[in-house]
């Protein structure tokens, strides 16, 4: 017999809910404080602690280091679904908002739990290590386009040599390490050779590169059960539509509640793809031709790439014209969803 436990995440704090009490507590979102939680466990539950279960949202970062301490301490875990839980949220009628209701929500979401989705966490230090160089790598970006801006700014109006002169050393600097990342990251992949066959398969769809390609091997190892629609999701490309208010005429658009990490990795790839894999052109061009919008046009082809990707990856082969032409002569190219 399972007992379970709710726990709301966040930066500083974790919200646990402990039913055999019916008692709330705040702790710090660290190692110490989730030590001194456990022990408290073990006093409640005595020797029924190893059935214990927590539930709680794998919400990046923030939970990371929860999942660590149950893979390390050999707790079972129930992740669950941001947004799944947010319809059992409005299911249960919880119109307010706050971590002491969630974490008691959380634990209520136990009734939901389906074979195997009870278990102790495995920690993939290849998938770990590939998501903080990902993460580097965007870190670079950010900061070598904030030089760039500010460069552009000093330029246009004369501003001092000295500081344009240390601001172009300092860009030229960024791109380097960016190269180096993306060239370790790459490193990380071939050194595994399964995982590498995978990586040159995605990489045969002609538009997908070594950075999308990273990306892409990135988010399907960190999601190995994930469907089409989850991947969709969890890259914040599935489209929400508005029902009810004032803006129900207004067009829907995409959710962004995935990674932004997968979706500005893609974008490039999606102009290059448009304009030289001749598939995602004549998808693109006939969106066009039916009054979609080129925002909403290249969210599709993001859309088809990743899903076209996911599958070379999951079936381990390159990409076949012949299987793809036959594959879609049975589906409308008309068939998008309309997003913006």
């Amino acid at each position: 017999m399972f007992h379970f436990i709710g726990i709301d995440v966040s930066k500083a704090t974790l919200q646990v809910y402990i039913p055999i009490k019916d008692e709330n507590i705040s702790i710090e979102n660290s190692k110490k404080s989730l030590n001194g939680l456990y022990s408290k466990l073990k006093k409640y539950y005595k020797k029924e602690v190893s059935n214990v279960v927590f539930i709680f949202e794998p919400t990046g970062p923030y939970s990371s280091l929860l999942k660590h301490f149950c893979s390390q301490q050999s707790i079972y875990t129930f992740m669950v679904n941001p947004r799944q839980s947010a319809n059992f949220a409005k299911a249960l009628d919880h119109r307010s908002k706050t971590d002491i209701i969630d974490a008691k929500m959380l634990y209520l979401f136990h009734v939901m739990a389906q074979d195997g989705d009870i278990k102790v966490p495995v920690i993939d230090k290849r998938q770990e290590t590939l998501g903080e160089m990902l993460s580097y790598y965007k870190l670079l970006q950010k900061q070598r386009t904030g030089f760039s801006n500010h460069l552009e700014a000093l330029e246009s109006k004369d501003g001092s040599n000295y500081i344009i002169k240390q601001l172009k050393k300092e860009i030229k600097q960024l791109k380097l390490q960016e190269e180096i990342i993306i060239t370790d990251m790459k490193e990380l992949i071939k050194s595994h050779e399964k995982l590498n066959d995978k990586f040159e398969n995605i990489k045969s769809f002609k538009g997908i590169g070594d950075k999308a390609g990273i990306a892409l091997i990135h988010l399907f190892i960190t999601y190995p059960e994930a469907n089409r629609q989850e991947l969709t999701a969890l890259s914040g490309l599935d489209a929400i539509e508005i029902t009810s208010g004032t803006s129900i005429n207004r067009r829907s658009r995409i959710s962004k509640k995935g990674s932004a990490i997968y979706r500005s990795m893609l974008f490039m790839p999606v102009l290059s793809a448009v304009r030289s894999n001749p598939y995602m052109q004549v998808f693109y061009d006939r969106l066009k031709e039916n009054g979609k919008h080129s925002t909403v046009a290249q969210i599709a082809v993001m859309r088809k790439m990743l899903l076209i990707a996911h599958s070379l990856y999951k079936n381990n082969i390159p990409f076949d014209n012949e299987v793809y032409e036959k594959s879609i002569s049975f589906k409308s190219v008309n068939e998008v969803e309309d997003v913006a």
